[in-house]
């Protein structure tokens, strides 16, 4: 059942009306069960002055772009009421004179272009509008026998409506049958939605979820869960077994959708998918279409089956599947596209946004995390809609022309407009060691402001925790993830990439950054002072590039090695041999990667920095008293001391060398290699040679 969030006490401290219904929106938005995500809209009428002072009707509707669970005031337009009404009697109006005409009834040039479906509330004679896709809802109207449980369920209350493209024809279709219907409470779109309204904000909030558990409760009686989906054909792989599993897929998964542009991959495996996709009927159920318009742009027309056996073990099998089934859904997809394009039509990614895997979930793909989860929220939405229809009766959809027009629609193609530009390292995925340090951290900021999905890798999980925090606030959920990584151990090492591997399908550049220095004359050096910097620095390093480079190879999509060295790679430091030592072994290591991953389009580079004081942790440990003291200052004096020893006279800071590292991995030097760049201020005896 949906939940009533109204909350009388929140509502009445709103001030405007344009804050009410920002508010009913926003609840309704709350539960993706209600409203899909960027699907559905609202509106309220009301009387406002306009800049001369005198009255007029507006009508607020939801702009064209956003979505009820996060929109605010700006995201509505408003329209003059006396402008839209006159074209109630016009026989029919085409999608392109219904925008220019819509265009010249705003009240204010600089808001959103209006809702696609703003004719659908304009044209009701109501004062408050709600239109959704509810998943009981949608579940009648995909079902064969829709109509007549509509009529079991609510009477001569609702108004029923044929499969219509949002428009002009659909608003004026809606009207007629409210007017013809003095019972009417709300309209069943098929295959679309539900429209209800109210005299005030509450009660057409209350209305709706009214209306959706009536629906619900009557679905909720047909429901079998012990053989919903014809019952179950596989049984799911313990949790454990999935995740190996799909560690070891995703970056396949990813190199083959990756057509034209990377794609970022996702997993579901939640119970609600499991049951669908181990179900006698998911492989035709899954083939049959979109449940409605908002579904489909997100998920296409149908998602990718694999008809695998998961209690076979065999993950190699799996994988065959999985390049057969991509290459023949490439094939289907470009053949739908020939037989239903029109003049000007460029096809999209001819790639699947969901795949079905028995035995393991739903990989999804996207343009970043958030898009790739948007397809898989929206199939959960699929998934229940299927789940109600089939109890009912047969779950139908929109045909192929149909789906068509929806996905190349456009109006709807305008929504992509709106989308900002994709910044230099949007798609990619960048993990960085030492990324809680001075240096990682702001280079896994720079990643993420220009656009990468960051993973934080760190000993210290707790800083590494707070700077994947940082960075999710500040730009979306999911940006980035930290993870625990001792580099010395080999398998902490590997379990660190399979994460990066289930969260977003691979990694596309690696930075490898962990550190650590001590010092002491080289007759004081002991063994195990020695090991220590051999094992993080050079072993270490070796480890963590060593399964990048597994996992850029099997990805097939090439990649980039940074190396964070340091100036000691090419000065014996004084008093620091084992330091100076371990990093000059990164140095050729770098080098040695380079000549052999240019085959594979992985290019390594190195960034040589010098005494970056600023936010590290090494020179906060007692590094900074070891050195202070190989060169007979006191510690506070360092800083100045580096400083006077540059050539260009600077001290150098960790966005400096985070610039560097953004250098190297960028599309700037895509066809350099095995270079390495001194971000040092210019030590004449540091100079390379």
């Amino acid at each position: 059942m949906v939940g009533n969030l109204w909350n009388d006490s929140e509502f009445t401290v709103l001030q405007t009306e344009l804050e009410k219904l920002v508010y009913r929106s926003n609840l309704l938005g709350a539960d993706r069960s209600v409203a899909n995500w960027g699907g559905g809209n609202t509106s309220m009428k009301a009387i406002t002055k306009d800049f001369r002072g005198r009255e007029m009707e507006v009508m607020w509707v939801k702009g064209s772009g956003s979505d009820l669970a996060t929109m605010k005031a700006q995201h509505f337009t408003g329209l003059r009421l006396e402008d839209i009404r006159p074209l109630m009697e016009r026989e029919e109006m085409s999608d392109e004179e219904m925008v220019e005409y819509l265009s010249h009834c705003m009240i204010n040039s600089k808001h959103p272009r209006p809702s696609i479906e703003t004719l659908l509330h304009a044209f009701l004679p109501f004062k408050h509008i709600d239109h959704t896709h509810p998943d009981a809802i949608i579940s009648i109207c995909c079902a064969d026998n829709g109509k007549k449980i509509a009529e079991e369920i609510y009477g001569d209350r609702f108004v029923w409506v044929p499969y219509v493209r949002p428009g002009f024809t659909l608003s004026k279709m809606i009207a007629e049958g409210v007017r013809r219907n003095a019972n009417a409470e709300l309209v069943l779109m098929e295959k679309h939605g539900l429209v209800t309204w109210g005299e005030t904000s509450k009660e057409c909030y209350e209305k709706t979820i009214s209306i959706i558990n009536e629906a619900e409760q009557y679905i909720q009686r047909s429901v079998n869960e012990a053989t919903v989906f014809g019952g179950p054909k596989h049984k799911a792989l313990t949790e454990d077994e999935r995740k190996a599993i799909l560690a070891q897929i995703m970056p396949i998964i990813r190199r083959l959708v990756s057509h034209s542009n990377r794609m970022i991959v996702s997993y579901d495996d939640t119970d609600q998918v499991l049951q669908f996709v181990n179900s006698y009927e998911a492989p035709v159920l899954s083939q049959i279409g979109a449940a409605c318009p908002d579904h489909l742009v997100h998920t296409k027309r149908v998602p990718l089956y694999i008809d695998w056996d998961p209690q076979t073990g065999n993950v190699q099998e799996l994988i065959e599947k999985i390049k057969e089934g991509i290459s023949s859904f490439k094939k289907e997809y470009e053949a739908y596209f020939e037989r239903n394009r029109t003049e000007g039509d460029k096809m999209f990614e001819p790639v699947p946004r969901v795949i079905l895997i028995p035995g393991i979930g739903m990989v999804n793909t996207g343009k970043s995390l958030a898009m790739a989860k948007v397809s898989g929220a929206l199939y959960h939405r699929a998934i229940a809609v299927m789940k109600g229809a089939t109890s009912l009766g047969r779950f139908v959809s929109l045909n192929e022309q149909e789906s068509y027009q929806v996905e190349y629609w456009p109006l709807e193609l305008y929504k992509l407009t709106l989308a900002p530009p994709e910044a230099e390292f949007s798609r990619k995925v960048a993990f960085v060691t030492g990324g809680a340090g001075g240096i990682g951290s702001e280079t896994c900021r720079r990643f993420a402001l220009e656009g990468a999905h960051v993973v934080v890798a760190d000993l210290n999980i707790e800083g590494a925790a707070r700077v994947a925090t940082e960075i999710n606030k500040e730009h979306g959920e999911g940006r980035a993830i930290a993870v625990r990584m001792d580099v010395t151990k080999e398998e902490e090492v590997r379990l660190a990439f399979e994460e990066a591997a289930r969260t977003y399908g691979g990694i596309d550049i690696i930075v490898n950054n962990a550190g650590l220095a001590t010092s002491s004359p080289f007759d004081e050096t002991t063994l195990q002072e020695w090991n220590l910097n051999i094992n993080v620095l050079a072993t270490g390093y070796f480890l963590v590039a060593r399964e990048a480079f597994r996992q850029m190879k099997k990805q097939g999509l090439g990649g980039s090695m940074v190396f964070v060295g340091s100036k000691n790679s090419v000065y014996a430091g004084k008093n620091a041999a084992a330091y100076s030592a371990a990093k000059a072994l990164e140095m050729h290591l770098a080098r040695c990667i380079a000549a052999e991953g240019g085959a594979y389009g992985i290019r390594v580079n190195s960034v040589l920095p010098d005494a970056v004081l600023q936010g590290s942790a090494i020179w906060n440990s007692a590094w900074r008293e070891e050195r202070a003291r190989a060169y007979g200052i006191e510690p506070d004096q360092l800083e100045d001391y580096y400083r006077k020893r540059t050539a260009l006279l600077v001290n150098i800071y960790p966005e400096d060398i985070a610039d560097a590292i953004l250098f190297f991995a960028s599309s700037k030097a895509e066809k350099t290699t095995g270079c390495l760049l001194t971000v040092d201020g210019g030590v004449p005896a540091a100079f390379p040679r």
